[in-house]
């Protein structure tokens, strides 16, 4: 039962095993609390999973580049393996950690793990985030996200090369159908569009701006790889065999960002440059 679960919940083996023994599985109605227990075709089962114990983030004196800030909303460049908020693995050291550090105020909305967070970047994927400082500026950046009316550019180092120096990708992304912490292009996923441009081709590899029509989880990533073209360094959808290794993480930076002020009306333009690593890569495959 407890591998069964595992499967079907996304949810560690020991977590499982943890749950069923605090009495949280049901068979066909009954309490087991065996996780080796033996599962039969045609069996319900049924888990609760309790939610996590409420916990609030503390501020902490992180390193953090702020490109801009005012009394609603602030700029931010997220360094590369820096997870964005606190989460059952990261309970400090995060993005939001060093926000309650540095910056006067920040929207509740998000709750008390991701105070002021409109939008994210994976842990592994450096740039610019776009933080509310409160409610009112969160509710209309997050409208403005909703209406593909924020203007996000990537720069990625994939694989390969590219027939056209132009092009897009619009497939469906959900979570991939066996392997549940992986998303892919499927069929019930939700629509999603990537556009891209060739900036520069490189020793068996190109330099791509990505810009982002809808902000699905892993989107470019997912996007990249199903056409042929993975971001290098990407470990969960990154080629496998290269001849060269590459560690950190994928090649991928949030550099361009374009929204409007909620309360000026102001069209804001934001740009920052990869971090030495992403650069160092550019060089050694120039």
């Amino acid at each position: 039962m407890d591998a069964y679960l595992s499967e079907r919940l996304s949810l560690t083996r020991s977590r499982v095993e943890k749950l069923i023994r605090q009495g949280c599985a049901r068979v066909d109605g009954v309490i087991e609390q065996k996780p080796g227990f033996s599962l039969r075709a045609g069996q319900s089962v049924l888990v609760e999973v309790p939610e996590p114990a409420p916990a609030a983030a503390v501020a902490q004196d992180i390193p953090l580049s702020v490109l801009y800030q005012d009394a609603d909303l602030a700029v931010v460049v997220k360094p590369s393996g820096m997870v964005v908020h606190p989460a059952c693995g990261n309970p400090d050291g995060t993005l939001v950690n060093a926000l309650l550090h540095r910056l006067d105020g920040l929207s509740g909305i998000g709750g008390e793990l991701r105070p002021g967070i409109v939008h994210r970047l994976d842990k592994d994927t450096s740039g610019l985030l776009l933080v509310a400082k409160n409610d009112k500026c969160h509710v209309s950046l997050s409208e403005q996200i909703k209406r593909h009316a924020v203007g996000r550019a990537y720069l990625a180092i994939l694989q390969g090369h590219f027939r056209e120096a132009e092009g897009f990708v619009e497939a469906p992304i959900g979570r991939h159908p066996v392997e549940r912490k992986k998303m892919a292009v499927v069929g019930s996923g939700r629509a999603a569009r990537t556009d891209y441009a060739v900036l520069r081709e490189l020793r068996a590899a190109s330099l791509v701006e990505a810009r982002l029509a809808t902000g699905r989880t892993h989107q470019i990533r997912v996007h990249m790889a199903s056409i042929g073209h993975p971001v290098l360094g990407d470990p969960v959808y990154g080629p496998k065999k290269l001849p060269y290794s590459i560690e950190g993480g994928q090649l991928l930076h949030a550099y361009r960002l374009k929204f409007l002020h909620p309360s000026t009306g102001e069209e804001m333009h934001f740009e920052t440059p990869p971090e030495p690593r992403f650069s160092d890569w550019l060089n050694r495959l120039a």
